[in-house]
């Protein structure tokens, strides 16, 4: 090998290896085997070291392609996790080249992808010592593509989901979900400035959704173009709600006037309004679409 080639080889390496830093302290890794809609799939998990048991599975899954294990080492969403007791797993799915990068296969997670996620945490849950894990509720978040992937996901299990958060992606294969998937609390994230076609994409999902009673909520970003914006702020507040399953009456929003009022349910609406579920959703809600 010539110096050259051994240089370029080296730097390559070293590049690599920053892109990825090292695991917190604790971290556990694994990755699976490649599977019929999907190249790599690669998980980080965290979990606070000094909790008995755990009440849930964060999922945090980046944008196209991307490597989304760093973000179990967030201290954001490590502080969150030790806050409510929870426990993290960052996601790296990638495809197969292909000739429409932008059409992510591994999205389609009834294809595969789903089963490697599902698989992955029995893994994490045994290794961990946290056998409640195996059947937790999970807490998706996601940018872009890893909002398609939630949203998917939630298509195909629905029972596992316990809110879920798609953000300012732009392919999905499904429309119409489930009764059981609509009955899954969403925010469905959209950036004012973000390109058309995710924004009608989006906007069209949640409208025939929620005419169906889907308890969701579109979130408008004024503003922000394809940024995760204040998804992660506000899909954290959300996230904690829903931690505590909040029974009783919610909330009806416009989405044109951004008025809130209390609701005894749902219902299904010939015009589209936001579902908030609580009142400290509804608040956080109206604080992120009116720009305040």
């Amino acid at each position: 090998m010539t110096r050259t080639v051994l240089v370029s080889a080296l730097a390559a390496i070293v590049s690599i290896s920053a892109q990825v830093p090292a695991p917190s302290p604790g971290a556990l890794e694994e990755t699976m085997p490649p599977g019929a809609n999907f190249d790599k799939a690669e998980f980080r998990f965290w979990a606070p070291k000094d909790a008995a048991s755990l009440r849930g599975l964060v999922v945090l899954v980046p944008g196209s392609n991307g490597d989304g294990r760093p973000m179990a080492d967030d201290t954001f969403w490590q502080e969150f996790a030790i806050r409510n007791k929870v426990a993290l797993i960052g996601c790296r799915f990638t495809d197969r080249p292909h000739d429409q990068s932008f059409i992510e296969d591994y999205v389609d997670v009834s294809q595969g992808s789903g089963q490697a996620l599902l698989d992955v945490i029995a893994k994490f849950s045994a290794r961990s010592s946290h056998a409640e894990l195996a059947s937790a509720p999970l807490f998706l978040w996601g940018m872009s593509a890893g909002g398609q992937f939630n949203y998917e996901f939630t298509a195909w299990k629905p029972e596992r989901v316990g809110a879920f958060i798609v953000n300012k992606g732009g392919i999905y294969y499904s429309a119409l979900l489930p009764r059981r998937a609509r009955e899954v609390p969403g925010l469905l994230f959209v950036g004012e400035k973000d390109l058309a076609s995710r924004v009608d994409t989006i906007t069209g999902l949640f409208a025939v959704n929620r005419r169906g009673g889907a308890v969701w909520a579109l979130v408008v970003e004024p503003g922000a173009a394809h940024v995760v914006g204040k998804s992660k702020e506000l899909g954290a507040l959300f996230f904690e709600e829903m931690l505590e399953k909040p029974h009783g009456a919610g909330f009806i929003a416009d989405l044109t006037t951004f008025d809130v009022q209390p609701a005894s349910g749902p219902g299904t609406p010939s015009t589209p309004n936001a579902w908030l579920q609580t009142e400290r959703i509804a608040n956080a809600w109206k604080a992120v679409v009116s720009g305040r």
